[in-house]
């Protein structure tokens, strides 16, 4: 019989509108670049978007210029920790304790709104007393006593401030450096300019119970590429659900994937430059490839009972408990060149948010948080990680010197404190000062955007260099305007 003939292959589908939109985009990109590189010749300190292979997005690069940081550690202090009840000494504030505030506080507007308004006219001393520690003699109250053993390894600065006196904007600002959300975190600008040191585990790594209000924003890759996004790591049992594929699947998991892979790649190969299909099959190998690694790191057994104790992972008081292992499995991920960790210390919804009784609430997060802060600065520091490591802790804003309520005080984001330990800071140092009764940094004043230049700094990443464009713009973490500048003094 003969051979029936075949029908002619349909015509390929016309391109969808916004396959169009994305060429023509992509197009119209690569003529604007030619002719402002054109324009300007490019210099050592212009600003260039980064050469990155879509397959391999962590694969580690160079900084801009030498650093001494190569992972972050930040531990996050949720709800706000009052600067006068922790790092910030107002011998005023116990002369004055129940008194009305100065009048050359009173005459100071509330930009922000609600936040001197809404307290009494009345000063709040705090309920303990406060010692100087180390050799630099930093002055830290009896709530930190842990972690004050290891002044001369922090700066402390006590002149930051930022822009808004609610929670969830305060949040983004400290994550992202906006106060709206739609923002690349800062951990996923530091992935984004140098990748990561372990192809096996994300190069940027939460742990918490309860996030920051305002949820993943704060931890978003939002326009840079999806391999930058914070991942959520378990810090009790394994570090993530479903690591295992069933049993029957096992065999033939890595043949499965490889044909998945194959048609991803054939359906890239037909449209270039799309970011979301380039981040789709670099996340699917990743997966693949952290079934064993993850696993390793939320397995706890090769740890001494020294270090286990260290830092309080079986402490009757379950915030400790928990608290302390994510501090562990923090230098755990470090320790296997995850570049970022980024944790929070709540474990409800109020963390250090103390409007009533907040004497209360910070001793009871200095319990949780206090020694096994102490205990990753002592741990990292025996290793030869601390060098390396850039640990920063602080939260969205500070307290007022005012009391609110029962004995309570009001957010304030005119003056606090945050510090910086490891990663070439330079210890034993106090940066900035508030007024005389703590409200609003008035000496060497540090705004949250200049905080992240000094992150970046510490890592070779110039802040005006690292940019990525996006609607018609090079967007940095630190903004478009200019206006940061590194810490004067933090870096040695």
């Amino acid at each position: 019989m003969a051979a029936r003939p075949r029908s002619p292959l349909p015509p390929p589908a016309p391109p969808s509108r916004r396959e169009i939109l994305c060429r023509s985009a992509l197009g119209i990109g690569g003529i604007a670049a030619a002719l402002l590189a054109a324009g300007e010749p490019a210099t050592a300190e212009s600003p260039a978007l980064l050469s990155i292979d879509p397959l391999r997005p962590l694969a580690p690069r160079p900084p801009h210029r030498s650093g001494k940081a190569k992972n972050l550690i930040v531990l996050y202090q949720y709800g706000g920790p009052s600067q006068v009840d922790l790092f910030d000494r107002k011998p005023l504030l116990e002369t004055l304790a129940g008194q009305p505030v100065p009048d050359s506080i009173k005459g100071i507007s509330d930009q922000v709104g609600g936040v001197i308004n809404h307290c009494k006219d009345s000063l709040l001393c705090p309920p303990w007393s406060w010692r100087q520690y180390g050799e630099s003699g930093l002055w830290v109250s009896d709530r930190m006593p842990a972690t004050a053993e290891h002044a001369d390894r922090l700066c402390v600065v006590r002149s930051m401030h930022g822009d808004s006196s609610n929670h969830a904007p305060a949040t983004y600002q400290m994550n992202t450096g906006s106060i709206l959300g739609g923002k690349p975190s800062l951990g996923s600008w530091l992935t984004y300019g140098l990748g990561s040191e372990n192809a096996n585990l994300p190069g940027y790594v939460m742990l918490f119970e309860v996030g920051g209000l305002g949820g993943s924003a704060n931890w978003s890759n939002a326009f840079l590429p999806a391999a930058y996004q914070g991942t959520r790591f378990r810090h009790d049992g394994p570090a993530l659900a479903n690591l295992e594929p069933p049993p029957g699947f096992a065999p033939v998991q890595r043949s499965t994937l490889d044909l998945t892979q194959a048609f991803n790649r054939g359906h890239l190969a037909a449209r270039p430059g799309q970011a979301d299909l380039e981040g789709r099959i670099a996340t699917y190998e990743l997966a693949y490839r952290m079934q064993a690694e993850a696993a390793d790191v939320g397995d706890l057994t090769d740890e001494s009972a020294e270090t286990l104790a260290l830092y309080g992972v079986d402490d009757p008081h379950r915030p400790t408990a928990s608290y302390g292992r994510m501090c562990l499995l923090a230098r755990r991920l470090v320790e296997r060149g995850v570049r970022v960790v980024q944790l929070y210390n709540a474990v409800d919804k109020y963390g250090w948010d103390g409007h009533d009784k907040s004497h209360e609430f910070h001793e009871r997060n200095s319990r949780q948080t206090d020694g096994p802060t102490a205990a990753l600065l002592a741990d990292l520091s025996r290793r030869g990680l601390l060098d390396e490591t850039l640990v920063v802790w602080g939260g969205e804003f500070g307290r007022t010197p005012m009391e609110q309520g029962d004995g309570g005080r009001n957010h304030n984001p005119y003056g606090f404190t945050v510090w910086l330990a490891g990663g070439g800071v330079n210890g034993g140092r106090v940066i900035g000062a508030t007024d005389e009764i703590g409200l609003r940094a008035v000496e060497d004043r540090q705004h949250v955007r200049d905080l992240h230049a000094t992150i970046l700094a510490a890592f070779g990443l110039d802040h005006e260099r690292l940019v990525f464009p996006h609607d018609g713009r090079d967007e940095r973490l630190t903004g478009v305007l200019g206006a940061a500048r590194p810490i004067a003094g933090v870096l040695g």
